[in-house]
């Protein structure tokens, strides 16, 4: 299976530098293989415009990949414990991050500026509580398919840069807690075969 294909299935349209820390490849070498997979006519590029993404061929080529590898661990059934415990965690997750990014000041509703910093603090502290809980899930997702492990480090590493002063990695970049959840709502979906619903 190739990961940097679905990598772009999970993430979307997207630059080396987020496919590669998806994959956990070096940027040269996720590069390389973008540019093998555009060849075989699976992935394409658009100048300015979100970098690499799958075209429908792709799409499709992933789709069957995904569906083999999980035939192959026979956990289908397996995750389907996991996954349910991660729908619980999800708005859990979602709550704290707009408690994060805006917070109540004399009963009005504003922009989290970060300037209190005992505010930070707590909910800081909620995120740690929740990884730890996290954690537990995604431990028994990867023994049903051990990809899914890199997640963990990956979460592990957007909090701790919170922790240490580099507040966007909560919720507002790119590689934040917030956006490497998604990408794991969104694996778990794509490997399950799950439409996401859009209403």
């Amino acid at each position: 299976m190739s990961q940097v294909l679905h990598a772009l299935r999970c993430v979307g349209s997207s630059g080396v530098t987020r496919v590669a820390a998806f994959t956990g490849l070096d940027e040269a070498a996720a590069e390389s293989e973008l540019i093998d997979l555009a060849v075989a006519g699976f992935v394409t590029h658009h100048t300015g415009f979100g970098g690499w993404a799958l075209t429908d061929a792709g799409r499709e080529a992933d789709a069957g990949n995904t569906s083999a590898e999980l035939e192959t661990a026979g956990g289908r059934d397996a995750l389907t414990g996991p996954f349910d415990d991660f729908l619980v965690l999800n708005p859990e997750l979602l709550d704290l991050c707009t408690a994060w990014q805006v917070r109540s000041v004399d009963g009005v509703t504003t922009a989290n500026d970060h300037t209190d910093p005992a505010y930070d603090h707590r909910v800081l502290g909620l995120f740690a509580d929740f990884h730890e809980r996290a954690s537990v899930v995604i431990k028994a997702l990867a023994a049903v398919l051990p990809r899914f492990g890199r997640y963990e480090s990956r979460l592990a590493g957007a909090l701790t840069r919170a922790q240490t002063g580099e507040l966007a990695f909560l919720a507002d970049d790119l590689a934040s807690y917030h956006v490497i959840w998604a990408e794991l709502h969104e694996d778990l979906l794509a490997t399950l075969g799950i439409q996401r619903w859009r209403g």
